[in-house]
């Protein structure tokens, strides 16, 4: 009873406030927008479309995260596919030991997810979006349609052709889900439609000055690069790799489209050279070193750099690149360090200044004798610069400190060296001088390179930012301008436009320090080869070798082939009394790097995902990719 009275004023109090409240239980939420607000707001417009950009897949990047099975960005991938090897923890040395190339789950990408919402943005913003104006629904749907472009090509270069889905798929519950699937489209379809959207949209975009959002040169960059894949494909797919094609053209580009592909790809590019404000960055320092770097990290008064993903301190938006990849002698409260380390193979690919091939120089003519050096610096004076720019290597600056880099010491016993190397870091030999530098290398130690180089590019030099507290808000460059000369002497190159070719390609030679006119003759091995020391670390590699149809030769997971290993270059302190032209000095010894193990063996089912049963079970529609 005593119960009962307690309840029944209880519910009669509750009765009261619902009565003096009767659309209590109607009112609206709060902190939820409704389509209508959403699709009438601009700034809230803007915020869906950041929500689209931070969607945008890569392969590498500056994070390390994924949307499910769609990857999203992983820098780690530098160690498993770009001109690196993994230093990191030891949990993950798998990643010097690929076998081969998941057919699956590599680079596998179907993010049909955006896709969609892509498309239903655009339908909403152009039936619904009723307090917009004109102007204002045009520049959203223009940046919305890029989206989707962009899209469509980190696809097609994965998956070769795939459905086109460019409207809403609505389900009428009528128990036949046929009408929804669609078949994939012919690759060269694929890339047509992104060249015909840039097209449609490039004079709409505005965003003036912005390079976190699409404007009308952002555009174009993707043409730029979307239509050299697509003319690569089409020529070296019929050269070198002809099996990999389907009946349908799902996969495979026809041979006779190659020049058409690379004339659009020229012109987009010379537009953005010619009427563009980007220019190449120059610092005026006269360190043609540094003023690389700054090309690619550096935000303020750049104005190479293209598009962008980026970072702010100041909205808390920051990753942990430097934090995993600052070199170790320098870490502050790292618990992890050095993880991506680059390969001595990548830095032989710079050019001396005086043209002469890159190979660094260890031992003499003859080969008697090993070359000695005064300081460990030496053995790369005189190197392209973009090599400073890209790499840290023993005696260079970084973050106010010079390197310091030694494996051990050689000691003369009268008749041959005796190499002794120390189990640890920062040690000392028995005559008082370093054994073992603070930054290695070193054979078996984790999170301390073991190539005998480290990550320059992309590693944020600001003071604690490779902290846990304050971490980097570098940004990731998806587009700058030394690609857009690139693409532009490639092209021309293969139209037989020679002269335009070497004019675009010695540009960027002379801002690495080379004197004007340094190539006089061009050959698609060199073309080949300014792509991979310029554009490092930036999510190239991979696909350059897939669409030019060697990524299959050059690492073909025989181990003799330099090419599928992973090199280093340790220095060591010579010991010799008595012998001062050799005594004190420094040595080098090129190996394959230690804890690096299965050569790079890239198989011809790779140059395509293959497709999941899921996605061939939900639509029958769906083909396979070839050697699926």
């Amino acid at each position: 009873m005593k119960m009962l009275k307690k309840t029944i004023p209880l519910f009669l109090c509750i009765t009261a406030l619902v009565a003096c409240q009767k659309d209590w239980l109607d009112r609206k939420p709060r902190n939820i927008l409704t389509d209508d607000q959403v699709l009438n707001d601009p700034s809230q417009i803007v915020g869906v479309l950041a929500n689209f950009y931070s969607r945008l897949p890569s392969d590498q990047g500056l994070d390390d995260i994924a949307d499910g099975g769609d990857r999203i960005s992983q820098w780690r991938n530098m160690a498993n596919y770009d001109d690196a090897m993994w230093s990191g923890q030891s949990n993950e040395d798998w990643r010097n030991n690929i076998f081969g190339y998941d057919f699956f789950g590599s680079w596998y990408l179907w993010n049909y997810g955006l896709i969609r919402d892509i498309n239903l943005m655009i339908d909403n913003i152009t039936t619904k979006s009723t307090q917009l104006t004109a102007g204002q629904k045009t520049q959203f749907l223009a940046e919305l349609r890029f989206i989707r472009a962009f899209n469509y090509f980190q696809l097609v270069k994965r998956m070769g052709g795939v459905p086109l889905v460019t409207t809403q798929l609505l389900y009428d519950y009528s128990g036949d889900a046929s009408k929804l699937q669609q078949p994939r489209a012919k690759e060269a379809e694929v890339y047509d439609f992104i060249a015909s959207e840039v097209d449609a949209i490039k004079e709409d975009l505005g965003n003036g000055g912005s390079i976190t959002r699409a404007t009308k040169f952002t555009a174009l960059a993707l043409k730029s690069r979307a239509m050299l894949y697509a003319a690569s494909i089409a020529k070296y797919n019929a050269l070198n790799t002809p099996q990999i094609t389907t009946p349908g053209g799902e996969v495979g580009i026809p041979a006779t489209r190659a020049n058409e592909y690379y004339d659009k790809a020229l012109i987009a590019s010379q537009e953005i050279i010619t009427t563009s404000p980007f220019r190449l960055y120059r610092n005026n320092t006269g360190n043609l070193g540094e003023n690389f770097y700054e090309a690619v990290n550096k935000k303020a008064t750049n104005g190479e750099v293209i598009f962008v993903k980026d970072y702010l301190a100041a909205k808390d938006k920051r990753h942990f690149f430097a934090y995993d990849n600052i070199v170790r002698s320098i870490r502050e409260d790292n618990l992890g360090s050095s993880s991506v380390t680059p390969s001595l193979n990548l830095v032989e690919s710079f050019d001396y200044l005086d043209g002469s091939n890159g190979a660094v120089k260890t031992r003499t003519a003859d080969n008697s004798d090993y070359i000695y050096y005064d300081k460990i610096e030496d053995i790369f004076a005189n190197k392209d610069a973009r090599l400073y720019g890209t790499v840290v290597y023993g005696g260079a600056p970084f973050k106010g400190t010079v390197i310091d880099m030694q494996a051990g010491v050689m000691v003369w016993n009268g008749t041959a060296y005796q190499t002794t190397e120390g189990n640890d870091l920062a040690t000392k030999y028995t005559d008082g001088g370093t054994l073992v530098a603070a930054a290695g290398p070193h054979r078996a130690i984790q999170e301390v390179s073991n190539t005998g180089f480290y990550l320059r590019k992309f590693v944020d030099a600001t003071p604690q930012s490779s902290t846990r507290g304050v971490r980097s808000d570098n940004w990731w460059v998806w587009f700058r301008l030394g690609e857009i000369y690139l693409n532009a002497s490639e092209a021309a190159f293969e139209l037989g436009r020679t002269g335009e070719a070497l004019g675009y390609i010695n540009e960027l030679r002379v801002r690495a320090g080379f004197p004007p006119n340094s190539l006089t003759t061009l050959s698609i091995a060199k073309i080949q080869s300014e792509r991979r020391v310029e554009l490092a670390f930036e999510d190239h590699r991979l696909w350059d070798l897939k669409r030019w149809r060697i990524a299959d030769q050059v690492w073909n997971g025989v181990n003799d082939n330099p090419n599928a290993r992973v090199y280093a270059l340790y220095p060591y302190r010579v010991i010799r009394p008595g012998d001062a032209a050799r005594n004190n000095k420094f040595v080098f010894v090129k190996m394959v790097a230690p804890r690096f193990g299965a050569p790079r063996n890239f198989q011809l089912q790779n140059y395509y995902t293959f497709i999941s049963q899921d996605v061939m079970n939900n639509n029958p529609k769906i083909v396979k990719n070839p050697l699926q």
